[in-house]
């Protein structure tokens, strides 16, 4: 797959590891949809959980190809939106005992150094914008 070839530019680096690690944080999403029960409201969590675990990896990948300052400032805060939805969705999971703190810990703290990798990098653009 091209994206798994290493690039010889320094520079792109940073941005094929966060589309691997957003590809890797929506197959995890996936797994874990796959291993929940689908009936009843657990069903209704994971089902909301699938679709906004997956879409950041998609959304960072249309800001990547942004037209625009403003564009990818949009597209990264769509992912951001989708990140802290499906913490919400993972929060229910586990507040409602369908899958316990421990077992979700791990995805959960990924998902919130996601959070924090695109704020970061919304404030580093408005930031060289506003300069």
């Amino acid at each position: 797959m091209k994206e798994e070839l290493e690039t010889s530019d320094p520079a792109e680096r940073p941005r094929q590891d966060l589309r691997k690690r957003l590809k890797a944080y929506a197959l995890r999403i996936l797994k874990l949809y796959d291993s929940l029960p689908k009936s009843g409201s657990v069903h209704i969590i994971s089902h909301q959980l699938v679709r906004s675990g997956t879409s950041p990896a998609a959304q960072y990948r249309e800001a990547c190809r942004a037209n625009s300052n403003a564009d990818f400032i949009s597209k990264i805060e769509g992912a951001l939106q989708e990140l802290d939805e499906s913490d919400g969705w993972l929060e229910l999971l586990v507040d409602g005992n369908y899958v316990s703190e421990a077992k979700l810990r791990p995805l959960r703290d990924e998902t919130n150094e996601l959070i924090s990798i695109f704020v970061t990098i919304v404030n580093k653009v408005k930031a060289r914008k506003s300069k």
